[in-house]
């Protein structure tokens, strides 16, 4: 990861519009992991990434309508060949978590780093997007030592009346044991 400017290395950098700053002083403790498709349930598309560049055209789909001036965007999205596409720099707020809470902190956005994943609540995600998501993880946690496993959470559970993702389908233990595994290797 480059310090000056909190990109990944490793990651196609398509910085996105839909950002801003953190409060001052607000440590960045938080790694909440969402899913995402556009349509929902068809993966591949270029739909993701126009929403989090501002660029959709809501009259692509009709389920898009609902997208109409939305403003979204996230840190990280994982596709499903388990490619890195970085929106936000990791020292900027992305807008991925909405009316949230966690540990009694409201406005998620402010101390949280947040992942997208191609995939829907109950298609399991494919071994390239854990593969990702681990070498994702294991860098921010490397640059934010606040965040640790037990500081990774769901969509779900920062928002759990309006969200559900990551979704049944996520391995977490699989996903939480690969982590250890190479966490204990850069020990």
């Amino acid at each position: 990861m480059e310090n000056q400017d909190q990109w990944l290395k490793f990651a196609k950098h398509r910085p996105s519009p839909h950002h801003d700053e953190r409060p001052k002083d607000c440590d960045i403790d938080l790694l909440v992991i969402h899913n995402i498709s556009l349509p929902a349930g068809q993966f591949g598309t270029s739909y993701v990434d126009d929403l989090f560049m501002g660029t959709i055209d809501c009259h692509a789909h009709e389920s898009f309508a609902s997208l109409q001036g939305v403003r979204v965007s996230a840190h990280c999205f994982i596709r499903r060949d388990g490619e890195v596409i970085q929106y936000v720099p990791f020292s900027k707020r992305a807008w991925h978590a909405g009316v949230s809470s966690h540990q009694g902190r409201e406005k998620c956005n402010d101390f949280s780093i947040g992942i997208e994943l191609e995939g829907t609540d109950n298609d399991a995600y494919t071994a390239a997007q854990y593969e990702a998501l681990v070498a994702v993880s294991r860098a921010i946690m490397v640059r934010f030592p606040k965040i640790t496993t037990e500081q990774i959470v769901g969509h779900c559970d920062i928002a759990p009346v309006r969200k559900t993702d990551p979704g049944e389908a996520f391995d977490w233990s699989y996903y939480l044991d690969l982590l250890q595994r190479e966490l204990e290797i850069f020990e």
